[in-house]
């Protein structure tokens, strides 16, 4: 059988992804401190970009509440972490370091006081009056805890939480030293009367900032898993308007501004145009994935993380006509600042249990909480656990779903932790 060569037309239709298209996903995927390192590196090979840094105008959200003037914001509410707790690590650390009982008793005192912030919450002198000892004994115990890890802890205000961290970190010189004595000029965007002060350029001074910035002003938080790392700059804040609803907007400290030379060769001006347009189209998919995120999550935000609603990144992106993949991508390392601490909005997103009646994230805040609060002599099992869980939230709950949810935050069993 002879075989014949055949030419056909076929139309097919292919999606290429141009390189402009490529960097737009890729950067969805940049959180704020990804997206300025990637702006900090453009610059540096287009002359024709031109970054100016944020300055104190905006301050650092995350560092809301410790500086008079700013929104305050209750640290009492500050929602505790499950195990290990502050309490229980400083506990621990305590018990490592402290020698004899007089000590030991003193240290323990103050690990009391501590603020959800690792702020401690009490005077020295009415401590000292309280444990019927010198204040210069609770001033050398305290010395000796405030080198507990993370470094802040233990501190007294927010100029000495920083202080504790600028020497560990070998950056605590003159003119940090003044920066630090006049947080609330900085608060205030004052740096030119840091400057005079200190007797140096301006420009040192928004240098110690920026250094600043990269500090941890509530050590103890640390603690609260729902916290996104606190050395790093959220993407988003939440803050609660005075007609009680909430309100979310971009981050405006956490990205440099971006700038064409004077001047500049127009292929170098075009490639920074096109990458303004990117970071721009960034910020408006964000901001509102974001705010139908929250506006989803209100309960957690007036309530706590144990009022997440079950939420899927389908319903999002349904609602805001985005492909799921879009909505993925945003909040991968996305974070946003909330009165009650810096949240992963990725884990705001939750299953829902017992035909919808809380979330799978709701339930493991409502079990940490449960254990924090237990008889340590008495601690309950995951049976009983799960019997007092499910009646509180009207679900039935297996012992196996507390079991599995229970190691997930790393909490030992009830044997071990009667041990402990």
């Amino acid at each position: 059988m002879t075989q014949r060569q055949r030419i056909e037309v076929k139309q097919t239709l292919r999606l290429k992804l141009s390189t402009g298209l490529r960097a737009s996903i890729a950067m969805l995927r940049l959180d704020a401190v990804g997206l300025a390192r990637h702006l900090e590196e453009q610059a540096a090979e287009n002359p024709a970009l031109v970054l100016v840094q944020p300055t104190p105008r905006d301050w650092l959200p995350r560092w809301s509440g410790v500086l008079p003037g700013l929104d305050r914001i209750d640290l009492a509410e500050v929602v505790a972490g499950p195990g290990p707790s502050l309490m229980a690590h400083v506990s621990a650390e305590i018990d490592r370091r402290m020698k004899t009982p007089e000590d030991r008793r003193i240290a323990l005192a103050l690990a009391e006081a501590l603020a959800p912030s690792g702020w401690l919450d009490r005077p020295l002198q009415v401590m000292a009056r309280e444990l019927g000892c010198k204040l210069a004994q609770v001033e050398a115990v305290l010395y000796r805890v405030q080198e507990i890890e993370p470094v802040g802890l233990f501190a007294r205000n927010l100029g000495e939480c920083l202080k504790l961290q600028a020497q560990e970190a070998g950056i605590y010189d003159r003119v940090m030293k003044v920066v630090l004595t006049h947080l609330d000029l900085l608060a205030r965007g004052q740096t030119s009367c840091i400057a005079q002060l200190g007797g140096v350029d301006e420009v040192e001074v928004l240098r110690r900032f920026r250094l600043i910035r990269t500090m941890n002003p509530k050590p103890g938080t640390a603690f609260d898993p729902m916290m996104a790392e606190t050395l790093r700059e959220p993407d988003l804040l939440a803050r609660r308007r005075p007609d009680g609803d909430w309100e979310v907007a971009l981050n405006g400290s956490a990205l440099p501004e971006m700038r064409i030379a004077e001047g500049a060769a127009s292929d170098g001006a075009a490639a920074a145009r096109m990458l303004e347009r990117m970071v721009l189209a960034r910020n408006e998919t964000l901001l509102r994935v974001g705010t139908e995120v929250l506006r989803r999550q209100r309960s957690a935000l007036d309530e706590g993380p144990a009022r997440l609603q079950p939420m899927t990144m389908g319903e999002i992106a349904t609602a805001l006509d985005l492909h799921e993949s879009t909505v993925s991508r945003v909040v991968a390392g996305a974070s946003v600042d909330t009165p009650r601490g810096v949240w992963w909005l990725r884990q705001l997103f939750s299953r829902g249990m017992g035909g919808e009646a809380v979330s799978a994230a709701g339930l493991r805040d409502l079990l940490a909480h449960k254990i924090e609060s237990e008889m340590p002599e008495a601690p309950l099992s995951d049976e009983a656990l799960a019997q007092s869980l499910g009646a509180e939230l009207g679900i039935e709950l297996a012992r196996r779903t507390v079991a599995k949810y229970r190691g997930m935050l790393g909490i030992p069993p009830a044997h071990r932790r009667k041990a402990r």
